[in-house]
């Protein structure tokens, strides 16, 4: 995934999700937020954390179109902050014809 912008730009979610997780966005913090929705990732900004937060959030959205009962809502709003707040702190790739 080279441009996490455009990943989360093609991502279609219920709109209530998507404002609940803008909302949380404005309380995340990082050292403690990332760890508690994905343990075990490593604390410096990767493209691997954002690929590990997208495949989580897929699978939790799985969960909710499959009406699987195992599935959290807030679980799937904690993993939007999350790749949203990553995604914001990622650097932007210059775009083409810009020196």
């Amino acid at each position: 995934m080279s441009n996490p912008a455009l990943s989360l730009d093609s991502l279609r979610r219920p709109r209530l999700l998507v404002r609940a997780a803008r909302i949380g966005l404005d309380s995340y913090n990082r050292a403690r937020d990332l760890r508690r929705v994905l343990p075990g990732t490593e604390s410096r900004l990767s493209q691997r954390t954002l690929d590990a937060l997208m495949t989580a959030e897929a699978e939790m959205e799985g969960a909710r179109g499959a009406g699987d009962g195992r599935y959290s809502v807030t679980r799937h709003v904690d993993l939007l902050i999350a790749l949203m707040a990553e995604a914001r702190l990622m650097p932007r790739p210059a775009p083409s014809g810009v020196r």
